[in-house]
């Protein structure tokens, strides 16, 4: 399936049919989500993977009962971390596994830490969330890619899922995705026109 296909074809899918995803298109999937991009790279997100039926059923109560979470093969929970520094660290710590002399990062390194400590608290947990934005979209287009469904989601409680998930307070439920085949007929899109969009 090419690009333009699978951005057509993509859909909100409300309810799925409850068939279980391989584990070898899953990590496919999963690959591809590991490959989004970040601002400077900080990959500040973290995605909990449901598959436990009784803890999607307490996780749908907490997300107005909504059925794409109790039919989804997987849910994805995307969480934005605002654990930023912890993250520039593992990133140094990464880059310097795969060969970069510490001297060549170090800059980049002290630029990043400079950019995280002029943040409130505030502004991490709204930086980190736009970065899972992105995250998000290779999951809903690549779930079509590789022959399956999706549905971005933000209508649940945060709290209450942070709570049923037993999350520290540094992983923030932003955003979720379930996965899996589809049960029900997209509707026609409905999109601004080019005109509309492009100023």
């Amino acid at each position: 399936m090419d690009f333009e296909t699978i951005v057509k074809s993509r859909y909100a899918v409300k309810n799925f049919d409850g068939k279980v995803i391989s584990q070898e298109k899953v990590d496919k999937l999963f690959e591809l989500i590991r490959l989004a991009p970040s601002s400077f790279n900080i990959q500040p997100w973290v995605v909990k993977v449901v598959t436990d039926k009784a803890l999607k059923e307490k996780l749908q109560a907490a997300a107005w009962n909504q059925p794409q979470i109790s039919t989804a093969s997987h849910v994805l929970v995307f969480c934005a971390n605002t654990d930023i520094i912890g993250n520039i660290h593992l990133l140094e710590k990464t880059m310097l596994a795969q060969g970069a002399s510490a001297e060549s990062i170090k800059g980049y390194v002290q630029m990043m830490q400079g950019f995280a400590e002029g943040l409130s608290a505030e502004h991490k947990l709204s930086w980190a969330q736009r970065q899972v934005y992105i995250a998000l979209a290779h999951a809903l287009l690549g779930a079509k890619a590789l022959g399956f469904d999706a549905c971005p989601m933000e209508g649940f409680s945060p709290e209450d899922f942070a709570k049923i998930l037993g999350l520290p307070s540094h992983l923030v439920p932003t955003v979720l995705c379930p996965i899996g085949f589809a049960a029900d007929v997209p509707k026609p899109k409905v999109r601004f026109s080019k005109e509309q969009v492009f100023q």
